[in-house]
């Protein structure tokens, strides 16, 4: 997987207003009409709050919900400080952590066309990715950093990585950062950059452990709070949907069989899969997203499902914060989340960036006391309705359909996710959708793998941000790397 940067060129400045949106907030003529370009002319509310305190150089500590426009609430300010600044030498200026690299990389695709509008260049640090393009970004030179915790700290241990230029650091999802065990990695990255540097924590909600980042590394921060804790959730729909045990794969089937964007809640790997391969059995193009695939896998998973090639997305509980696509129409959760955060973050897929969304949780007879807890732990009081296959009721709640029962062609959906199929020197076929072993960090192909090595699987060690240790250490133990970078869940995400 390899990422590059989007450019911006022919801006028309003369038209940039003045007298309101993000001009009003002090930003760069060119940024106002880069982003113009991009489709963006209004700030939102977490924009108009932050910005000015970022771009005056404030710590900022902000707590808004998924799918709020965080992005740009921090992005813009970083930008425009560093385009009023001079650059010394080749170090970078800024740092954006992000907990995952799906996240990393939808970051990246927003800022670095803003960047380059500015002249300046951007770099996405992440696993899964190849060392050279990244390390040759801090040689030859770089503006902005976006990465993730772990292959940062591996850059930093082999020396590829000088941060003693940083002049601001931004902490996106701080509390999902602690939530996958990262804090120890971000303190190690925090304590390399200059302590005199501008700080800027964004959270969906800020617990015991982030308290403790802002304690320790903010300087008097000004507090932004835009959203309640439940955030873009408390504007969608909810549904508790009490379904038969005999018909729960068959309404499944049957609310994806929607149109547009609809993600599936499921709780493990490998039920993630299952539901859909049944989806598809049933007509229904659907595609699974987990840590169990290659990242290879998973990068053409997510582009087919943000093209609108691939409607429904099957995912766990890991991809809840991976996925940043502004027009889920509908959230499905066919397993039902752990705890209520879980409920919340899941939810927060759909009802995004002020777009309406549905919510629904299928609720099976035994399941029924424990859900009724955990919605009341979330702050959410769902319509009630009992339903059934081909019924009106469900029709009405999600806008769907009955299934043709016609499968989906193999043939048709690997067109949409398989890799280009490459044939190595002896003929054989080096990257195939459903065989091979894949790599030694997780997953054998698209349809899976054996789980991870913790688990008894052939898949790579476990952690969200397929760390492999300093590259100068191969022999360092996992329990030593974990031990030092903080343990990081159970998928290789």
């Amino acid at each position: 997987m390899e990422w590059s940067a989007a450019e911006l060129t022919d801006l028309d400045t003369s038209t940039v207003d003045h007298e309101g949106g993000f001009s009003a907030l002090g930003v760069p003529d060119r940024i106002v009409a880069a982003l113009k370009a991009t489709g963006i002319d209004a700030p939102f509310r977490i924009q108009i709050a932050a910005i000015p305190d970022a771009i005056a150089g404030r710590d900022v500590l902000g707590r808004a919900s998924t799918g709020s426009g965080k992005t740009l609430a921090f992005g813009v300010p970083v930008l425009t400080r560093l385009a009023t600044g001079e650059r010394a030498d080749k170090r970078p200026r800024a740092l954006i952590l992000s907990p995952t690299r799906e996240l990393a990389m939808q970051i990246a695709d927003v800022l670095s066309p803003l960047a380059s509008s500015m002249d300046m260049r951007t770099i996405l640090i992440a696993g899964g990715m190849s060392y050279g393009p990244q390390t040759k970004a801090f040689r030859h030179g770089v503006d902005l950093v976006v990465a993730t915790p772990g292959r940062l700290v591996d850059l930093l241990e082999t020396g590829d990585a000088d941060l003693s230029g940083i002049e601001v650091v931004v902490l996106d999802e701080a509390d999902h950062m602690a939530d996958l065990g990262f804090m120890p990695a971000v303190s190690a990255i925090l304590d390399a950059v200059p302590a005199e540097g501008q700080r800027l924590l964004f959270s969906a909600t800020l617990d015991e452990a982030v308290n403790k980042l802002v304690k320790k590394y903010l300087h008097d921060p000004v507090t932004h709070e835009i959203d309640p804790e439940k955030g873009s959730v408390a504007t969608a729909t909810h549904y508790a949907l009490q379904v038969k045990p005999h018909e729960k794969v068959a309404v499944m089937c049957e609310i994806a069989n929607r149109p547009g964007h609809t993600i599936v809640f499921a709780r493990t790997q490998r039920g993630a899969s299952r539901m859909a391969e049944q989806m598809r059995e049933a007509g229904v193009m659907a595609g699974a997203l987990h840590g169990g695939l290659t990242q290879g896998a998973r990068a053409r998973v997510l582009k087919a499902f943000k093209d609108g090639k691939l409607p429904v997305l099957v995912a766990t509980d890991v991809a809840a914060r991976g996925i940043d696509v502004d027009d889920v129409t509908l959230v499905l959760q066919v397993d039902p989340p752990m705890n209520s955060k879980d409920y919340l973050h899941r939810s927060g897929r759909t009802a995004r960036a002020g777009q309406n969304g549905v919510v629904v949780s299928m609720v099976l007879p035994h399941q029924r006391r424990a859900i009724s807890r955990l919605l009341r732990g979330a702050g959410i009081k769902p319509q009630e309705a009992e339903v059934r296959l081909g019924g009106e009721n469900l029709a009405e709640i999600a806008g769907c359909a009955p299934v043709s029962g016609e499968p989906i062609d193999q043939q048709d959906f690997d067109a949409l996710v398989a890799p280009r199929q490459q044939k190595s020197r002896n003929g054989r076929r080096k990257d195939s959708y459903g065989g091979g072993r894949g790599n030694n960090r997780g997953g054998r192909g698209y349809r899976g793998g054996r789980g991870d090595r913790d688990r008894g699987g052939r898949g790579g060690w476990s952690g969200h941000d397929d760390h492999r240790g300093p590259r100068h250490d191969r022999s360092a133990s996992r329990d030593d790397r974990q031990a030092r970078y903080g343990r990081a869940g159970s998928e290789t995400w």
